[in-house]
């Protein structure tokens, strides 16, 4: 599956900002925004998937209101983010007294090389291939600040788009001046000056008719229904539902996951207990669907963990794979840190893409990451509607570790109760589809990768169809209340 490129500092701000929280005001639409510390805005998120971003920074400066209003229209109208330039020592009524030879701005104006310091940063500048920069003119230019906000970051390669509000002058020589303080390899697009009362159809219109390659980027533990994916925070994408091969012996695994990669399935999980490793395998490297697109998932057991280095080369060695895409500690056991810190250094030999932990909840993991350095990408536990772990689940996702479930039908012994659940059954009823596709689908709208045992083919590609249909609010609430907090498996 493919890497996706974004900034590791960005993912940290946001992880952060989930687990500490963010401070919440409320804009002059009254819509609630939050705001980090380094200053981004965002709307505030109401369930587990976030909204639309994109490739773009709204960057702005605003005393009075005015400029922030043009950002805000850029910002909504794009999907970009949204970062406001705050003054570390902000700028008063009588600092903004332009009749005033001796007030602050007319000083700074007057100054070329006057730097105002700013407060807080952007720390994701990377992610960004254009950059809005919006300001207010003083005295026929830019604030001063805002050559402090250029010269604080390399926007080479970057497109920087500007925009300036004024009651009656022009963009004039700022918009030249400021693209001087830029490397040669900066794009700059001629900038516009609006004034105020300025309608949000009458900025857009500019903005369309820049023709700007501004794409949309996805945002890591968020489910793409439409490309079924989601975006690890090791860059990768892994599919949102593909197949599990426990208890599936080397034929049965052939058979499989033929049928998995022919009805479009992707992600294939397996494990050295599983014993099957060679033969999934062997069917991903005899088949027809490049190896880029297929997501192989395997996992060490503890009594790999006194030599997991060996014990990876020997996961490769028998799938006959170049690299395996993820790679988990099958359940805490003696030396877990240690092994876990040898598939480190496997991805950074390149023999592994991403790494993560299976059977590891709230307390084990708070014991067990402040041991290790890359964050797990994928945490892998025991979900069905008789064991939701609905305390766990938001834990992990608030690290930005993406969860997956086993056992979604319950495991051996008990899928035959929960399939025939009356709660589930007439659901399943009202959609036209199976009780199956309904628990899995549940799962998905929980932001739960689903991994699905089966050698069936018909039920194989019944998995898969879970997009024809959605859950309601109350269908959710109705399966969630089947919980009995009832684990059928040790780990």
């Amino acid at each position: 599956m493919k890497k996706t490129i974004f900034s590791l500092t960005a993912a940290l701000i946001v992880l952060t900002t989930a687990v500490f929280g963010a401070h919440m005001y409320v804009g002059e639409n009254n819509t609630n925004v939050s705001e980090t510390e380094n200053g981004v805005k965002a709307e505030k998120e109401t369930t587990a998937e976030t909204g639309t971003k994109t490739n773009a920074l709204v960057a702005y400066f605003s005393c009075t209101g005015t400029t922030e209003q043009i950002a805000e229209y850029i910002s909504s109208g794009t999907s970009a983010d949204l970062y406001e330039i705050i003054a570390a020592d902000p700028y008063t009524d009588e600092d903004l007294d332009y009749t005033d030879s001796s007030s602050r701005t007319t000083k700074e104006q007057n100054n070329s090389s006057a730097r105002p310091e700013i407060s807080g940063l952007v720390e994701d500048m990377d992610q960004y291939d254009i950059v809005f920069i919006g300001y207010p003119i003083w005295h026929g230019q830019a604030p001063r600040i805002i050559s402090t906000f250029l010269e604080s970051y390399d926007f080479s390669g970057k497109t920087i788009v500007p925009f300036c509000t004024s009651h009656s002058s022009g963009i004039g020589s700022s918009d030249t001046n400021l693209h001087s303080l830029c490397s040669d390899s900066t794009a700059w697009i001629d900038g516009r000056r609006f004034a105020s009362g300025t309608s949000g159809d009458e900025v857009m219109e500019w903005v369309n008719s820049l023709n700007l390659d501004i794409s949309e980027v996805k945002t890591v533990g968020e489910f793409d229904f439409e490309s079924k994916t989601v975006l690890l925070n090791s860059g990768y994408e892994m599919p949102i539902m593909g197949l599990g091969t426990y208890s599936l012996s080397d034929e049965e695994c052939a058979v499989s996951i033929a049928a998995l990669l022919e009805a479009r399935g992707r992600l294939i999980d397996t494990a050295y207990m599983y014993h099957n490793e060679a033969a999934v395998g062997k069917a991903v490297r005899e088949s027809d669907v490049p190896r880029e697109e297929i997501f192989v998932i395997t996992k060490l057991y503890p009594n790999q963990y006194d030599s997991a280095a060996e014990a990876i080369d020997e996961a490769l060695e028998k799938m006959g794979l170049d690299y395996i895409d993820m790679m988990l500690l099958h359940h805490p056991g003696t030396n877990d840190v240690e092994a876990y810190k040898a598939m480190e250094q496997a991805v950074a030999d390149g023999k592994i893409r991403s790494i993560g932990l299976s059977n590891w909840y709230v307390e084990e993991l708070t014991e067990f990451l402040p041991q290790v350095t890359i964050t797990p990408a994928l945490v892998q536990n025991e979900i069905h509607p008789y064991y939701q772990e609905n305390d766990v689940i938001p834990f992990i996702q608030s690290l930005g570790i993406v969860v997956q479930g086993w056992y979604p039908f319950g495991g051996r012994g008990y899928t035959a109760e929960l399939l025939s659940d009356e709660t589930i059954s007439a659901i399943a009823a009202i959609h036209d589809v199976t009780s199956a596709q309904v628990i899995l689908r549940w799962n998905l709208q929980k932001g739960v990768v689903v991994i699905p045992g089966s050698s069936n083919p018909d039920h194989i590609r019944e998995n898969l169809d879970l997009f024809g249909f959605e859950l309601t609010n109350e269908e959710m609430e109705q399966i969630n209340a089947l919980d009995r907090n009832e684990k059928h498996d040790w780990y």
